[in-house]
């Protein structure tokens, strides 16, 4: 499955989706509408490859937008922007480098900005949009 962008490493192929993976997809949906009616362009969903993972990538005025989605109902262990460690900010970054180098290599050339949306609930009211919510870098 190297490089499969649609297939959930771990995941039985044709099992029912989990309550996590489905609130997980609709938080996706719900934030791909909120970034799309402030005039951002999904370019991909859903990018993965190994080591790594991009729930959204935009394009936003000539930017490239790479954007993590965290769905945090429960605020007990750190809101939504808490669990955007600095591991899955490397997560993110090495998927992002693979997508430029790969299927948006027509994009490489673009300025690079990595967003979160963060929900507490389904309510696309409570999407908070952190824009270059971290580099690159990792700062």
């Amino acid at each position: 499955m190297k490089g499969d962008q649609n297939v959930k490493e771990g995941a039985i192929v044709g099992a029912p989706a989990t309550r996590k993976q489905a609130s997980g997809a609709a938080a996706e949906a719900l934030a791909e509408r909120f970034l799309a009616r402030r005039g951002l362009v999904v370019l991909a969903h859903n990018v993965r490859c190994r080591g790594g993972e991009i729930d959204l990538v935009c394009l936003d005025q000539g930017v490239v937008v790479f954007v993590e989605v965290r769905l945090r109902t429960n605020p007990r262990f750190g809101g939504a922007a808490a669990s955007i460690t600095l591991a899955k900010q490397r997560r993110i970054v090495l998927a992002a480098r693979w997508w430029l180098a790969g299927a948006g290599r027509r994009h490489a050339g673009r300025p690079c900005r990595f967003d979160a949306a963060l929900l507490a609930d389904l309510d696309e009211d409570g999407v908070e949009w952190l824009k270059a919510a971290f580099d690159a870098d990792g700062s």
